[in-house]
């Protein structure tokens, strides 16, 4: 006999049985994964890229450019782009542990589903890449058909997608619908701004021409710089700052690079200002912040050892 609806368990207490450690834990079920912490964490750099994260339980904050999101219990972060952003688990302890689910995001498959739905594609001004949502009912009735697969592995390959066709239909009908659509329309000028990133993140160590970008997009200048800031919360020029950034610390955390050949790799052709910038961004100057974040990870390391 099935139990009841108010036997079942909830979807935060599959997630604390799915992922009982602390972590970050992958599935079976490919662009899904679960993630549990029991204390509120510092705040780390991600790149986002398009999902659906679910907080069952506990809280979370991300910081894009200058804009703020803070999520809990029942609620959700849509993304609809990949984004750099600043996030750090907020609410969580070992008796309520934060519990989360992310689920990427096939845009093609939405962008197939647009079709199959003849959604007009309205235009509009561009909007932030990021937006928080109540989960509705039936979205949340899809996601925890969906963590139940992780106890049916035979039932993974011609269930999961079906349920995902269904989450992905709920969120283009749902208050963000009009953000999803416009990433995965070609025509659409979030989509350009999206080609737009994608070609800072692969050249970002080249001296940035707007005008060439523009062009390279099929947008005006003007247009590129408006749409950019207003889904990204940046400038182009500080998306660019950010990547380089981020990537002369890895050659300086991980490759043992010193801080000028680092800041050289990436592009800056000053070293005064490359630890200018490298401190308002990071809060100390290149080597003394990779000193500090080095004893964290031996420290970290430690620790691990010791459980």
């Amino acid at each position: 006999m099935n139990s009841s609806p108010e036997q079942q368990p909830s979807i935060a207490d599959l997630i604390a049985r799915l992922a009982p450690q602390d972590g970050d834990h992958p599935t079976a079920i490919a662009g899904l994964s679960l993630h549990r912490r029991s204390a509120p964490t510092r705040a780390v750099r991600l790149d986002y890229k398009p999902s659906l994260a679910f907080v069952a339980q506990g809280g979370k904050s991300v910081m894009l450019g200058n804009e703020h999101f803070s999520y809990g219990s029942d609620e959700y972060l849509l993304t609809s782009i990949g984004l750099p952003v600043l996030t750090r688990v907020t609410q969580a302890s070992a008796e309520h542990p934060f519990l989360c689910f992310l689920l990427n995001l096939d845009m093609l498959q939405i962008n197939e589903l647009i079709g199959e739905m003849h959604m007009p594609l309205v235009a509009k001004p561009s909007a932030c890449g990021i937006a928080l949502g109540q989960v509705s009912a039936p979205l949340h009735d899809a996601s925890v058909r969906l963590l139940r697969l992780l106890d049916q592995p035979q039932a993974i390959s011609t269930l999961a997608p079906l349920i995902r066709k269904e989450i992905a239909y709920h969120l283009l009908t749902g208050p963000h619908g009009d953000r999803l659509r416009h990433m995965a329309v070609s025509k659409s000028q979030t989509h350009q701004i999206g080609r737009a990133m994608e070609w800072i993140k692969e050249n970002f160590a080249l001296q940035l021409r707007i005008d060439e970008l523009a062009q390279r997009v099929n947008m005006s200048m003007s247009s590129l710089h408006h749409h950019f800031k207003a889904v990204t919360a940046m400038t182009p020029v500080q998306y660019q700052k950010l990547l380089r950034l981020e990537g002369a610390r890895r050659l300086m955390l991980i490759d043992m690079f010193d801080a000028g050949a680092a800041g050289h790799r990436v592009g800056y052709r000053s070293a005064s200002q490359f630890s200018r910038e490298y401190a308002r961004q990071y809060g100390l100057a290149p080597m003394r912040d990779i000193a500090q974040a080095r004893l964290q990870l031996q420290s970290a390391s430690l620790e691990a050892g010791a459980v």
